[in-house]
């Protein structure tokens, strides 16, 4: 018996052996991607972009180092030996040539040459070159490009090509075998492969990033994001690096939105966007229990620019949209991606929560504009009409006083009160003299001798929360009073 027993143990195991040594990766569980590289391969191009400069600046350049590299970088002798720089034809007639400014990757989204690749790649480039999986090196057209979203659009004079087939990045589960090809370091043509680690991640203002663990390095920028389908879902745009290369931690653009802006750089060159003109804040859970919203969402208003959609419309400093034309703003950044995919002159209705009630709102949505520079902080102003008249300490150490009408109206201000002197918790949470006091909790301050009266009636035991404003900018400040 025993002796069968090690005669059938001898054929289960000889049986398992060849499929261990075989190499099937199907048989071991893991993803094949041999076949669909070579299917979507000749669809991903290498980009190098270059600037005119003088002769006497040509004659200064060295080595043309990939984005990142400079001659401290331990990857610059590997470039020196096997990368000398390109001997091109002197400079003739006006005295001008090109250096190498950078490279990176993109991919055909069209059969007749129309390729996606990140802002940054193309930006400030006098000259685009192209290289197509055959090798063949063509220039490159910008049609436009984005910096908010940091794409960009090129086109190149080919046809008969086959573009990657898109796919919705909303059908991206996180685990899932996810592919980059690119020219990482400029080395064309590169595959390296591993799985989507997070959906939705916040690194811009307008983008949710896709986090994956794909090997991505300077130079890949551009290149496509691929699913085990052969679909293209993001374009590699950015690495999370204290060194400079790549540490598991990358960022794609999600495809959809790529498009969308691909589409309005094909049709109009630039992207427009909706602006409803506020600055705004994460909602957090000590801000959102003392003022009574149900739950931790929203964006915070801690300004509204003058004259602005916003405040045409009735927001105020303090407001929390939780809705905007009928999507739910769970997050802080929702709100610039989706009043910015509105077009400019949509009347849009949106929902704010406002001393502890939902008030309803219509607003006619603007168009961005360039950004603005910071207005001067209000802090230091000592344009008072009188001295002030300091109201008694409170539990959260704050000094405040009455603002003269005029300074009111200079501020734009209905009510509240300057901060003459802080000790204590508000010290603490960061609360300076100078800075004015809009509410406390739901209720709005009016005056030094009503925020008094307010302060005495609050729960000790309690978090509560105050509208601080400085400058041009307003937030909620959590405090806990001192214990008597």
């Amino acid at each position: 018996m025993k002796r069968f027993l090690s005669v059938l143990a001898v054929a289960w195991f000889a049986g398992f052996v060849p499929t261990w040594g075989q190499g099937d990766a199907h048989a071991r569980g893991l993803p094949e991607f041999a076949d669909l590289v070579e299917r979507v391969g000749p669809a991903v191009v290498n980009i190098r972009t270059a600037e005119r400069v003088s002769a006497a600046r040509e004659g200064r350049s060295k080595i043309p180092l990939p984005p990142g590299i400079d001659e401290d970088d331990p990857f610059y002798e590997f470039f020196r030996r096997f990368f000398p720089p390109r001997q091109g034809p002197a400079p003739k007639g006006n005295g001008r040539g090109e250096v190498p400014r950078g490279v990176g990757s993109g991919f055909l989204i069209s059969a007749d040459g129309l390729l996606l690749t990140n802002h940054h790649v193309v930006d400030g480039a006098d000259e685009i070159y192209v290289t197509l999986s055959d090798k063949r090196e063509l220039k490159g057209k910008l049609l436009g490009s984005d910096r908010r979203t940091d794409v960009a659009l090129v086109k190149i004079d080919v046809t008969g090509q086959s573009p990657l087939k898109i796919g919705d990045p909303q059908r991206l589960r996180v685990g899932e075998w996810v592919l980059a090809i690119g020219s990482p370091f400029g080395l064309d043509n590169t595959v390296t492969a591993g799985i989507v680690s997070a959906k939705g991640r916040d690194t811009g203002d307008y983008l949710p990033f896709i986090q994956t663990d794909v090997a991505v390095n300077p130079g890949n920028s551009g290149g496509p994001l691929i699913n085990m389908d052969g679909e293209v879902v993001g374009i590699n745009s950015q690495i999370y690096s204290r060194t400079g290369g790549f540490m598991g931690i990358s960022f794609a653009i999600p495809i959809d939105e790529a498009m969308r802006v691909a589409e309005q750089l094909r049709t109009k060159g630039k992207v427009i966007r909706g602006r409803i003109g506020v600055g705004i804040a994460e909602v957090t859970k000590d801000i959102a229990g003392p003022l009574g919203l149900p739950k931790v969402m929203g964006s915070l208003v801690r300004s509204v620019e003058p004259g602005a959609p916003a405040d045409r419309g009735g927001v105020e400093v303090g407001d929390i949209i939780v809705q905007f034309g009928g999507r739910e703003i769970t997050k802080s950044s929702d709100l610039p991606r989706i009043v910015g995919g509105t077009a400019p002159g949509t009347k849009v209705s949106m929902r704010v929560w406002r001393r502890g009630q939902y008030v309803d709102l219509d607003i006619v949505v603007g168009r961005m504009e360039p950004d603005k520079n910071a207005s001067k902080d209000d802090a230091n102003d000592s344009g008072r009409d009188a001295a002030p008249q300091l109201a008694a300490e409170n539990p959260f150490g704050l000094a405040v006083s009455d603002i003269p009408a005029r300074r009111k109206a200079q501020l734009r201000l209905r009510n509240g009160v300057l901060v003459d002197a802080v000790d204590g918790p508000a010290e603490a949470a960061g609360i300076r003299k100078g800075d004015i006091l809009l509410a406390l909790d739901n209720k709005e301050i009016v005056s030094a001798s009503q925020f008094g009266t307010l302060v005495g009636k609050i729960d000790r035991d309690k978090t509560h929360v105050l509208l601080v404003r400085r400058g041009d900018s307003a937030q909620y400040v959590p405090l806990r009073p001192v214990e008597q």
